[in-house]
């Protein structure tokens, strides 16, 4: 069976006018869910949480439950469009273990973020056989908005143009600045690598489909008069025009080189075990 969880959010909290809000990402949520559906999965099994649904509780409870609920051979997908975030690891002993990429779900001022540990403790409840994608088009980290000229005769305005990304806090600022401070001293020279690569992890139990490395931001524009992430608008078309018969490694390509002709300045990355690169996404 085929299920999915959609989180798209564009009104961050408070509700209406006043929180870092979004223009594109229930756009994304709609098309992620249209594309869902041609590349075979029942609407009856697609969950949407959008703005105010989209709550810290919402996202884990609904997320533990498409895990726990799932059996060998199932295809589950998990796709978030928002912000994104970096926020300091720090350990019981009050050392610094480094720093967790998060996501922001539309009550994060108050309930708070959703740290990539979280996302571990659930995903580590994944059943043997169960495939699962995971996709988030939003920025791991970056210094703000970043204007460009996409050079495409898409009918695009570049009136707006934002980065998906909520600034650290100042805690997390320090402790970033100084352990990339620290890390560029080991290496004679700071390492910001901008080629694009499959990474293989060891051990991984799911694909991570990132819309950028972690050094960058994740861009969202007006693409033929309609406000859209890049990543998610190319990763969408591609899935759509193969019906989601294609080779991740084959995705993850071509949805780089389709970004990289826009002009945009990120760079897409997709982590699994090397295995799943050679297979057909959704199996």
């Amino acid at each position: 069976m085929k299920k999915a969880l959609i989180v798209g959010i564009n009104d961050y909290a408070p509700v209406g006018l006043g929180g870092p809000d979004l223009n594109g990402c229930i756009n994304d949520a709609r098309d992620m869910a249209n594309t869902l559906v041609i590349c075979g999965f029942d609407p009856a099994k697609i969950k949407i949480l959008t703005n105010q649904n989209a709550t810290r509780a919402n996202i884990l409870n609904y997320l533990k439950t498409l895990v726990s609920s799932s059996v060998k051979g199932d295809s589950l997908v998990f796709y978030y469009s928002g912000h994104g975030t970096r926020v300091a690891n720090i350990g019981a002993d009050l050392e610094i273990d480094g720093l967790d990429e998060a996501i922001c779900p539309h009550d994060y001022a108050s309930a708070g973020v959703i740290r990539d540990d979280d996302f571990k403790t659930v995903l580590n409840k994944l059943k043997a056989g169960v495939n699962l994608e995971v996709i988030f088009d939003c920025c791991h980290s970056g210094t703000g908005t970043r204007k460009m000229d996409l050079g495409l005769d898409l009918n695009l305005e570049l009136s707006y143009e934002t980065a998906r990304f909520i600034p650290p806090m100042l805690e997390d600022e320090f402790y970033m600045t100084y352990a990339s401070e620290m890390q560029s001293s080991k290496n004679s020279k700071k390492a910001i690598t901008l080629t694009k690569a499959l990474v293989p992890v060891t051990g991984l139990n799911h694909t991570l489909w990132a819309a950028c490395k972690d050094n960058q931001v994740s861009m969202e524009g007006n693409i033929s008069g309609q406000i859209r992430g890049y990543f998610t608008y190319h990763f969408c078309k591609i899935l759509r025009a193969t019906n989601g018969n294609i080779v991740r490694k084959t995705l993850d390509k071509q949805t780089a080189i389709a970004l990289a002709a826009m002009g945009a300045a990120q760079i897409n990355q997709t982590e699994s075990i090397t295995a799943e690169f050679s297979q057909k996404i959704f199996s």
